[in-house]
């Protein structure tokens, strides 16, 4: 087939104009020479950092006497071709920095990127400048770079989501945190991979995305939503409540505009937040058991200290199961060996609904009861009912709304006297292997008072 020959002309005019239009659409001042150093574009933004027009630029035997110094044209004119030069070949791209010409006469150090332009057949044709500001190209490069650095190995986490609040990238650190793969996280609302915590996180987001977003960092506690097969590095499953690992996250969150909303007369869409975080999770868990520790330590002393003022040793027994209840359980049961098996003597806190027990009374244990375990083997039982087994409760003699035990032993001399058995209600997290070492403590003093006082109960 021939073509017309007006048609082939009607096509290259329109290529020249939509190649005209795309560079002066560009938001870098850019020009191109010919392999001789002949000006061959210049669009808008080069006109307007250095006041020629394209008309005066194009068409020009280089940069000499008009955008350039006699004194430094022959060094740009250099460094512009050195692209060119075969031994660059292997990398495209270069960067330099030099000084060019504006019209009024004044001088402007620009930073300029060149690469080679190759034709149809892979040879060199020219180069083209994408130029700026030295000033404005640097700040331009460190916020790529700062932005790199932070998507790739940064010391903070960090997850980019857009309007929609759904994920568009995460770094490394932030996949490891979060036990995820970045590829899962892209595109995907953050729903998808957090349940507690998530009403938080998302207030943040949105509240930053609209507004100015908190203005110092704010401590999160994010449950990971999974199927229960994750892992905790840390040990906090909160098992027996909906969700997976309990991470404490110091979060910063920054509002990501566009560039070109100072030059833009209608408010662009948000580009999104970006959400900035360190896993302290191991930090704050550790102040919390020191914590924690401090408060049982200081429940002990003032228990031993109200105990040794009773006169009655059972009412000085039935004062540590007081004390140790305060933050740590909802109830305490003490039941002692009688003759027929364990007997209720006392609770705290006194005559709660729940239990058909009364003092003096034998509870009717199943066989394999936690309690029973505990007296049999001599070791603290643990034991965990949670949501997920209605009946659970009232199954073990206990109140109904009991979702955790925690079985221990009282001795004395050699002795296995009873056993103190402590309850937590079904929305707070099982009882660990630290709420055991307490228990135990508690059970030394409570059988210590058990044996002084020899009560036998009356069976």
């Amino acid at each position: 087939m021939t073509s017309h020959p007006e048609t082939t002309s009607d096509h290259r005019v329109a290529d020249s104009r939509l190649l005209a239009t795309l560079l002066d659409g560009m938001e870098s001042a850019l020009f191109a020479v010919d392999t001789s150093g002949r000006v061959t574009h210049w669009n808008r933004q080069a006109e307007r950092l250095l006041g020629w027009s394209a008309a005066e630029a194009v068409g020009r035997a280089g940069l000499d006497g008009w955008a350039a110094r006699d004194a430094d044209a022959a060094d740009v004119r250099n460094r512009l071709l050195s692209v060119l030069d075969p031994a660059a070949r292997a990398d495209p791209r270069q960067v330099h920095e030099f000084a060019l010409m504006r019209r009024d006469g004044g001088r402007v150090l620009v930073r300029a990127q060149t690469t080679a332009v190759l034709d149809a057949e892979g040879r060199a044709a020219g180069v083209s400048c994408a130029f700026g500001e030295v000033h404005a190209r640097l700040d331009l490069e460190r916020n790529l770079a700062l932005s790199h650095a932070l998507l790739s190995d940064s010391a903070w986490a960090m997850v980019i989501v857009d309007a929609d609040m759904r994920t568009v990238a995460v770094n490394d650190r932030a996949a490891r945190a979060l036990a995820v793969t970045p590829v899962d996280m892209l595109g995907e609302p953050l729903a998808e991979f957090f349940g507690a915590g998530l009403e938080e996180l998302e207030g943040a987001l949105e509240q930053t995305q609209v507004a100015q977003g908190p203005s110092s960092p704010v401590e999160l506690w994010i449950t990971l939503h999974d199927d229960g097969s994750r892992e905790d590095p840390l040990g906090d499953r909160r098992g027996g409540l909906p969700g997976g690992p309990r991470r404490c996250l110091l979060s910063g969150f920054l509002r990501l505009g566009s560039p070109l909303a100072a030059d833009s007369a209608s408010a662009p869409a948000p580009l999104g937040v970006a959400w900035l975080f360190q896993d302290i999770t191991e930090c704050r868990r550790a102040a919390r058991d020191k914590a924690r520790r401090s408060f049982r330590d200081s429940q002990l002393a003032r228990a031993t200290r109200a105990a040794a003022e009773c006169e009655d040793p059972l009412d000085a027994a039935v004062l540590h199961l007081h004390y140790a209840l305060a933050g740590f359980a909802e109830y305490a049961l003490l039941d002692v060996v009688g003759n027929s098996g364990l007997v209720r003597i006392a609770e705290s806190p006194g005559a709660f609904c729940g239990t058909s027990a009364t003092h003096g009374v034998t509870v009717r244990y199943r066989p394999g009861h936690p309690a029973l375990q505990a007296l049999e083997r001599c070791v603290a039982v643990r034991a965990t009912g949670g949501l997920a087994r209605p009946g659970w409760a009232a199954e073990h003699r206990w109140p109904e709304d009991a979702g955790h035990a925690l079985c221990v032993v009282l001795r004395s001399r050699g002795r296995s006297l009873g056993v103190l058995t402590f309850l937590r209600g079904t929305g707070r997290r099982p009882f660990d292997r630290a709420d055991v070492a307490y228990a135990e403590d508690v059970a030394l003093r409570v059988g210590a008072a058990i044996d002084l006082g020899n009560v036998v109960p009356g069976v």
